[in-house]
């Protein structure tokens, strides 16, 4: 019996190191292999599916973290749209995010999550600089190019000329992507805190790069892509979008 019950103990000790290494190991396969941020990944994807139950169609769309550079370029419905994007991708985005949203109070998670910040009073290149930097070393953007919020919802916004600039100088694959039925509420990301049933769509990857249109034919092509994908009126006198990429 002795035996027997060495037996047990053994493999029941071998089964608890494999089950903590396969958490360990799903933990760390991650774009930045850390721990940390596949925690923070398991958490937020469980928050989405408590919270939004969101539904995504075209992932197979999303291409694979190869070492090329990536524009997630989005409609912005609500302060949920990175999140709902970012967990599903399986990419490392960085976010190009208005400067005036940053709460100082959430600084050490912006500097975190790598947020690219726009200034969209002063209208300064640093954020396109940066973008465009890190796109030449293979990494991944997310883009909101409508400049604001939609307000009233589902109806878009024109995109600014600077999605056609940095799409333009970074040869970058450009994956479009269509947010819809997000939390309607105000501020921004106070949709985090109310349930929804959100939809996104990923649409197959643009290649700009062969195309030979200027960075003002890109940003007018994508914006009338999104116009046909989704048939929603275009908003010409929209209150929220400023002028900068945001």
């Amino acid at each position: 019996m002795p035996l027997l019950d060495a037996a047990i103990w053994f493999a029941a000790i071998l089964a608890v190191l494999v089950v903590f290494g396969f958490i360990a190991r799903s933990l760390c396969d991650n774009p930045r292999g850390d721990p940390i941020y596949g925690i923070v990944h398991l958490f937020a994807w469980l928050y989405l599916r408590l919270m939004h139950k969101p539904t995504y169609t075209g992932l197979e769309s999303v291409p694979l973290v190869d070492g090329k550079p990536t524009l997630f370029v989005c409609n912005h419905t609500a302060g949920l749209d990175p999140v709902l994007v970012h967990i599903t991708s399986k990419h490392d985005v960085r976010w190009m995010m208005a400067l005036d949203m940053r709460s100082p109070r959430f600084n050490w998670f912006w500097e975190w999550i790598r947020i690219i910040d726009v200034d969209r009073v002063e209208g300064d290149a640093k954020s396109a600089r940066e973008a465009l930097r890190h796109l030449a070393t293979g990494g991944s953007v997310g883009i909101f190019p409508e400049g604001g919020l939609e307000r009233p919802p589902k109806q878009l916004i024109r995109f600014v000329a600077g999605v056609g600039l940095i799409i333009k100088k970074s040869k970058a694959r450009v994956v479009p992507v269509v947010i819809e039925d997000t939390p309607q509420v105000d501020p921004a990301f106070a949709s985090l805190w109310h349930k929804s049933r959100s939809r996104v769509t990923f649409y197959e990857p643009i290649d700009y790069a062969i195309t030979g249109m200027s960075a003002k034919q890109i940003s007018e092509d994508l914006f009338s892509k999104f116009v046909t994908w989704t048939g929603w009126p275009i908003n010409e006198q929209p209150k929220e979008a400023l002028s900068e990429v945001a």
